[in-house]
């Protein structure tokens, strides 16, 4: 598998774990969009929230009980922050691996766009 994800997942591609559980891993985003940008990231590779199903739909817990525990971690659980999934190409998704954003450590607008 050629997936970006599943090799951070591995450890065939270093990254600096800021949480990690038997589930899901939580990682800076080498691109930030904000002060505090991290990905959630599940160690399951599934493709999309499209691919979700009765049988793996509980990562979906998993993955934001560690984005609350990321989030307390990086200092942003107070002051707040924003979770986004991005789901296919129109939904800006660029790595086909399910993952959610987490932004904060600055005022977020109202506005996604």
């Amino acid at each position: 598998m050629n997936c970006i994800f599943c090799k951070i997942v591995n450890g065939d591609i270093p990254s600096k774990r800021v949480y990690e559980n038997d589930k899901v891993i939580v990682i800076n985003d080498i691109h930030p969009a904000c002060k505090v940008h991290l990905l959630i990231i599940s160690k399951d590779h599934i493709e999309s929230a499209n691919h979700l199903t009765e049988d793996n739909a509980d990562i979906v817990k998993d993955m934001f009980m560690a984005a609350k525990e990321a989030a307390k971690l990086s200092g942003v659980s107070e002051s707040g922050y924003r979770l986004i999934n991005n789901c296919g190409s129109d939904g800006g998704q660029t790595i086909n691996h399910l993952h959610i954003h987490l932004l904060g450590g600055e005022k977020l607008g109202e506005r996604l766009l």
